[in-house]
């Protein structure tokens, strides 16, 4: 028997999520690798389907936990073998498949990757798929021909998981860096990360102009709706965005004015379903370049008993950073 966290559908269309024990009979047997997790993390995507909020989860019962890092135990896949040290991230585990907010898991070998040396499973869970989806931003930023000499790059919802990260990662890359919050008490621990600047998110939150004034090279939108709206709208000529996030909403309410008029890029940044190359080299960048010292600053570890109240506080924006959970703690 091992500890889970087991999520249920009520009658009423609730969610029950509870502390359990599963026996490895319980896993999914359309999976070819048998796992130990050592960490996972709480998402915001673990956040709504742990509290029901929006319809995540797609498979009942369902063990949420869309990242893990630990070690494999068994395995039937050739990539696999025993002793081997993996990262989780995304692949709809914790929506359609049983996930890694648990202290086992049977997952499939072509969803994961090897954990890069020197890494350890705390660590890989720190960056997790918010930090692995800031990477990504960056390098999408970079691969466009944004340079740190292009101008100012705005991270939205800078306080968050992905934020934090992208923070990080392209301050340390020397670009400059303004961080746009709702939660502006949170400006030291921004630039402690790198940020330069750091704005209330009201400045972008609110239906704005189709075309206003030239303030971004690039940017990475975590946010949606009028965030995107406004931040696509004041992008420089040539410049770009990389947006990975709905926190604000599904819609958005812009215009093709600065495309046509200013040449500029929308790159949709998925982290779920990428190919593993994209993968491995956002990883090895992520080992290389991300500052361990920043990284500790923002994350925060609990125990798999503390994962149930953790999900409302994400739910309800009252997390910054990021959240690690020992499952064996």
């Amino acid at each position: 028997m091992f500890d889970a966290i087991l999520l249920n559908k009520n009658d009423d269309g609730t969610t029950d999520a509870r502390l359990t024990q599963l026996d490895d009979a319980q896993l999914p047997a359309d999976a070819d690798v048998s796992v130990a997790v050592d960490y996972s993390t709480v998402n915001y995507k673990d956040g709504l389907a742990i509290t029901g909020k929006s319809p995540v989860v797609r498979k009942w019962p369902m063990v949420p936990g869309i990242d893990g890092a630990g070690t494999v135990t068994a395995s039937s896949h050739p990539d696999w073998k025993e002793g081997d040290l993996f990262i989780l991230n995304g692949w709809g585990v914790g929506e359609t498949h049983m996930g890694c907010l648990a202290q086992r898991a049977r997952l499939k070998g072509d969803w994961l990757i090897p954990r890069p040396p020197g890494m350890s499973a705390k660590t890989a869970m720190a960056i997790g798929t918010a930090g692995y989806t800031a990477m990504l931003c960056a390098l999408a930023l970079q691969e466009q021909g944004v340079t740190k000499d292009s101008g100012d790059i705005l991270v939205t919802g800078a306080s968050g998981g992905v934020g934090s990260v992208a923070v990080a990662i392209l301050s340390g890359w020397g670009y400059r860096v303004v961080a746009s919050t709702g939660k502006l008490g949170e400006a030291g621990y921004l630039q402690s990360l790198g940020a330069a600047e750091v704005i209330d998110r009201a400045e972008l939150s609110a239906p704005g102009k189709p075309l206003q004034k030239e303030r971004w090279a690039g940017v990475i939108d975590s946010v949606g709706s009028h965030t995107l709206a406004n931040a696509t709208a004041q992008i420089r000529y040539g410049g770009a965005v990389a947006a990975c996030g709905l926190a604000q909403g599904m819609d958005f309410p812009a215009s093709m004015a600065p495309f046509i008029l200013r040449g500029i890029r929308l790159i949709g940044i998925d982290s779920v379903m990428a190919p593993k190359a994209k993968r491995l080299a956002a990883w090895n960048r992520l080992a290389s370049d991300l500052d361990s010292a920043k990284l500790a600053a923002m994350t925060e570890e609990i125990a798999l008993v503390d994962t149930l109240p953790k999900a409302h506080d994400i739910v309800g924006g009252k997390v910054r950073g990021r959240t690690v959970v020992n499952v064996n703690a």
